[in-house]
C-alpha cells in the first residue's frame, strides 16, 4: 500500500510542478504582432537620430521580457557608433568646406576624364597582330 501512496504522491507533486512552471513560463504561445502604426519607443522624425536619442530610449519589460543589461549595452554601442558617424561626417564636411572650388573650363567640349574623339586611334592599327 505504501508503494501506491508513494507513486500517487510523486505524480501529484510532479503535476503541481508542471502546472506551476506552465503558469510561470507560459504555454508556448507566440506574442501577438506589434501594431504597424505604433512604436513602443519614440525617435525623432524631423531630424536624423543621434546617440543621445538612443541613450534616452527606455524599452518596457514584460513578464517574459529581456535581459536589461544586454539591451542597455547594445543601445550604448549603437549610440557610440552614431556619435562616431556624426563626428566623421562633421570632419569631412569641414574638410570639404576648406577646399577651394574646382575650376571648370567652359571651352572644353568633353568631360575631364575622357579623351577627345579620335585622339587614341592613331598608331594602333598594326599593333598586336604579329605582321
Amino acid at each position: 500500500m505504501s508503494a501506491v501512496a508513494f507513486v500517487i504522491g510523486l505524480l501529484l507533486v510532479g503535476g503541481l510542478l508542471f502546472l506551476g512552471a506552465s503558469l510561470l513560463l507560459g504555454r508556448g504561445e507566440t506574442q501577438p504582432p506589434a501594431e504597424a502604426d505604433r512604436s513602443p519607443v519614440e525617435l525623432p522624425e524631423d531630424r536624423p537620430v543621434v546617440g543621445d536619442d538612443v541613450r534616452a530610449l527606455r524599452i518596457s519589460v514584460a513578464v517574459r521580457g529581456y535581459r536589461m543589461t544586454e539591451v542597455d549595452w547594445l543601445l550604448e554601442q549603437f549610440a557610440a557608433v552614431l556619435d562616431e558617424r556624426d563626428a566623421e561626417i562633421a570632419t569631412l564636411r569641414g574638410e570639404l568646406a576648406r577646399r577651394p572650388a574646382p575650376v571648370v573650363d567652359v571651352d572644353q567640349d568633353t568631360d575631364p576624364g575622357t579623351t577627345p574623339a579620335g585622339a587614341g586611334e592613331r598608331g594602333t592599327e598594326g599593333e598586336g597582330r604579329g605582321a
